[in-house]
């Protein structure tokens, strides 16, 4: 059964190779992270590590019993009880309903570890499987109308009061 973890430095190889692997499939649904993500990948985990340590952001992969990275799971921008969740999963992990999982899984943690009260997220509208995941995970759209890069996309937002 795949495991929820925190980041960690030692987390690299792996969480580089997981990018590289799903670059394509990434880019049909959410922004591409650019080639300079790809040649400054050490230089940004490092600066992950330092946001995380600071509080900033909790960073979470979703890892297989091999060590494989199957999907990240994070919580950005963390102030005043809430956090932005942002997630992305394997093209070979989809359709398993992993990642409704592990985004309820991260709401609890939200919750009970780190002391959140409201998560927000948004998902571009021809993206439908993230939209399908926040949905069954209780968030709801705000109504707010978001442009990500250039794609038209909604906001939602989900209190996580239930799971204290």
């Amino acid at each position: 059964m795949p495991e929820l973890q925190r980041l960690r430095a030692d987390h690299a190889p792996a969480l580089l190779a997981f990018e590289q692997e799903n670059r394509a499939f990434f880019a049909a649904s959410v922004p591409d992270r650019g080639d300079d993500y790809f040649a400054r990948f050490d230089a940004r985990h490092a600066a992950l590590l330092a946001e995380q340590a600071a509080g900033l952001c909790h960073f979470h992969l979703l890892v297989d019993t091999e060590g494989e990275i199957l999907g990240r799971f994070n919580l950005v921008d963390v102030a005043d009880g809430s956090a932005d969740l942002g997630f992305r999963i394997a093209e070979k992990a989809t359709r398993r309903g992993l990642a409704t999982a592990t985004v309820r899984q991260l709401c609890t943690l939200a919750a009970t570890e780190y002391g959140l009260t409201t998560l927000r997220a948004a998902a571009a509208l021809d993206n439908t499987a993230s939209r399908t995941v926040l949905a069954r995970t209780g968030f709801v759209p705000t109504g707010e109308e978001i442009l990500l890069n250039d794609r038209p996309g909604l906001g939602y937002v989900r209190s996580t009061a239930a799971e204290v």
